[in-house]
């Protein structure tokens, strides 16, 4: 019987290849590929091995730089620093790398991805947004400790590293927060709005009822209100505080515009708004397609469509339909669009979702994507279905992240 190869805990010398998708970049040592973090393209490092599945690869963090890229700088945040080893945050990939090569790094992705699944050649600049690549993070979860203590889990680890401060997120939103005492094992989801002021909620899970089952999770406003005011697509927007916005401060109003750009609905015309929140996307479509048109808004989230629907109560052409998008398509009297936008989940729209967008017959797709990988595959099943790539932008929505955001326009013939 073969004794299972384990590199964990050995250093190795790597000279670094490219970046890939998911924070690190590629070395090849003995035979096997290191996805190694911290490190950039080009760079000679040593990285401890930190993760061996026994198979073909293995993950590693570098611990020190011996020759160092052209793009490396001092992380700002010194729980990104390389003196900390395997406690190093979780939540930033790239505190290491100036924020232009950290957009080149992300367009490097989005082209191999694009290439690799989807089988397009093409490159694309990662926009970046306003305000720089700090203190843009509106939005922020934090985990408890066993001790009480709020902070963030460092990468592929449950366990929770103390913070004070977080140089991603916006300047007050910690405020009070973090020098305080926690229930062990909650979260703490932290809203700074459009009004500058700051929605703490305390997430709990009820006792067990029974032996085995889990207590549902518990939502406690604890700070400001439940609901937070935000400004986008030349509208205000009540959301919950603890539900989905975007967490860059700019990302909601660029990315209505372009969606706008690439929908163009025609007046009267009919669109639908898949998995569509509470309602950004869909109320520069119901402005395209005015008063005589049609506006298809589909959320799962009942929370979220309630909020739709209160945000766009003065928008009477759009509809509105709380259930899944596969639920909700399989209805064969939906009216046929001219244009459908959709932003799915991480994982992406897939196979069946597609097919049923495709087969309603819309002149144009617009597809909004958080993951370049989901993307990629799900252009290539629009591919598939006689739709092709003919427009493409991407956005640097959260810096010293992996993440990115992209937005594409698919087209017919």
């Amino acid at each position: 019987m073969t004794e299972k190869l384990d590199w964990t805990g050995r250093r190795l010398k790597l000279d670094v290849g490219p970046v890939a998708h998911g924070g690190h970049c590629v070395a090849r040592h003995e035979g096997r590929v290191v996805f190694v973090r911290h490190a950039l393209p080009g760079e000679v490092v040593l990285a401890e091995v930190t993760d061996d599945p026994g198979k073909g690869f293995c993950r590693a963090d570098a611990v020190e730089v011996f020759t160092a890229a052209e793009g490396r700088v001092a992380p700002p945040c010194p729980l990104a620093d390389m003196a900390l080893g395997h406690d190093r945050c979780g939540g930033c990939d790239w505190q290491h790398a100036d924020h232009g090569t950290q957009r080149e790094l992300k367009a490097a992705v989005l082209h191999e991805q694009l290439q690799r699944l989807a089988g397009l050649d093409r490159s694309v600049e990662v926009q970046e947004l306003p305000g720089g690549p700090l203190r843009w993070r509106t939005r922020v979860r934090l985990a408890v400790d066993r001790v009480g203590r709020p902070g963030f889990h460092p990468h592929r680890s449950h366990r929770v590293l103390p913070v004070q401060d977080c140089p991603i997120t916006v300047r007050g939103a910690l405020d009070g927060l973090t020098d305080r005492e926690w229930p062990q094992g909650a979260e703490l989801e932290v809203a700074a709005d459009a009004d500058s002021a700051v929605h703490l909620t305390l997430r709990e899970r009820a006792p067990q009822r029974r032996r085995g089952k889990r207590g549902a999770v518990v939502s406690t406003p604890v700070h400001g209100s439940a609901t937070a005011r935000e400004q986008a697509a030349g509208r205000s927007w009540d959301v919950s505080a603890d539900g989905f916005w975007q967490v860059h401060p700019a990302a909601a109003d660029t990315f209505a515009r372009v969606v706008a750009r690439m929908a163009q609905v025609p007046a009267g015309g009919v669109a639908w708004d898949l998995y569509g929140g509470v309602g950004l996307f869909a109320s520069v479509l119901a402005e395209q397609a005015g008063p005589a048109g049609d506006v298809l808004l589909v959320e799962s989230s009942r929370r979220a469509t309630e909020d739709a629907v209160a945000n766009l109560r003065d928008l009477p052409q759009v509809s509105f339909r709380a259930g899944t998008v596969e639920e909700v398509l399989a209805d064969e009297e939906l009216p046929a669009p001219d244009v459908v936008v959709l932003d799915p989940p991480r994982k992406g729209a897939g196979r069946r979702i597609v097919e049923a967008v495709c087969a309603a017959g819309p002149e144009r797709v617009v597809h909004v994507a958080c993951d370049p990988a989901a993307l990629a595959r799900d252009v290539s099943l629009f591919a598939e279905q006689g739709y092709r790539l003919a427009d493409l932008e991407a956005f640097d929505a959260f810096p010293m992240t992996h993440h990115m955001e992209c937005i594409a326009l698919l087209t017919r013939g």
